[in-house]
């Protein structure tokens, strides 16, 4: 069997009317207004996020400052001990050298 194939060709518009060009110019316009307003939602959403790991990061800074001013602390303390003790161990020798 051999059958006839039809085939539909459209041509292409030569011109643009007026008419076609306003509908296309609206068109546009309206994409472009989707697109400002898609954006203006991601942009909410990206200060959010980044406000949101600024503050995370001010209690992290926060808690490394108390963990910093505690091991100072500690430090401090554990050098005052040192030298009392050296203190301690130069007196003992000298009383034990004057006896």
């Amino acid at each position: 069997m051999n059958y006839a194939r039809l085939m539909v060709v459209m041509t292409p518009r030569e011109t643009w009317t007026d008419l076609r060009l306003d509908d296309l110019n609206k068109k546009v316009d309206k994409g472009f207004a989707d697109v400002d307003a898609r954006f203006g939602r991601l942009e909410t959403r990206v200060d959010k996020g980044f406000a949101d790991v600024d503050a995370r990061l001010v209690r992290l800074e926060n808690r490394l400052d108390a963990k910093f001013d505690g091991l100072n602390r500690t430090l401090i303390a554990s050098a005052a001990v040192v030298v009392a003790a050296l203190l301690g161990i130069i007196a003992t020798l000298i009383g034990v050298a004057v006896f």
